[in-house]
């Protein structure tokens, strides 16, 4: 991979890692009820999906699915659904205290879990890795170790990104101690999620 095309892809995941997303709002809504270590669990799940689209844009799958209507759909669909789902955990989850202990949190597992199923089924996973990311390839270079370039600079860019939203929901939640403050904050990132994610799935109908 040339030093120029890799730029431009630290750029771009740069960028998006830093854009607010369906991720970004799991993770900020996290930290501001649990802290910010707690919140870097369901991170560090979001990281792990992408391992697996970076994989599959590397064999070319998910080319094949964003170019086909049909499987587009399906994936589309069941995205919107499950991050509905998410969106309204997120928004229905009881404020009784501005902070609860890391010990009240779902499981690691669970909250790992959700980070996974979020990114695998998040329509703007598919607009950056089924769409934009197969580009960066270059056909005449082991894909292999292109897929790993990619896999460390997209998670370094992502971590990076998640932590600092999550360390400035922490920040935020010192700063506001109040359950009114921590419930409306999560209704407004439920609706963030739900919006971002219907914005990519419009976006991907055309293609």
């Amino acid at each position: 991979m040339d030093i120029s095309v890799w730029i431009a892809l630290l750029a771009l995941f740069f960028a998006g890692g830093l854009t607010p997303g369906p991720a970004v709002m799991m993770v900020m809504s996290t930290s501001l009820r649990y802290g910010t270590a707690t919140a870097l669990v369901p991170a560090l799940g979001i990281s792990a999906a992408n391992l697996v689209w970076i994989s599959l844009a590397a064999t070319g799958i998910a080319t094949f699915a964003a170019n086909a209507p049909s499987v587009l759909l399906v994936l589309k669909m069941a995205g919107l659904i499950f991050i509905a789902w998410l969106a309204w955990k997120m928004a229905t989850d009881s404020p009784s205290q501005p902070r609860a202990s890391a010990s009240q949190a779902p499981p690691k597992a669970s909250l790992f879990g959700r980070g996974v199923g979020l990114q695998l089924l998040n329509p703007n996973a598919l607009v950056f890795f089924g769409l934009l990311l197969p580009g960066y390839f270059d056909a005449a270079r082991p894909v292999a170790l292109q897929a790993g370039i990619i896999m460390a600079t997209v998670t370094a860019t992502e971590m990076l990104g998640l932590t600092v939203y999550a360390w400035a929901a922490d920040a935020m939640n010192q700063r506001f101690q109040n359950p009114a403050f921590t419930a409306w904050f999560s209704r407004l990132a439920a609706v963030a999620m739900l919006a971002s994610a219907g914005f990519a799935a419009f976006l991907t109908t055309a293609r």
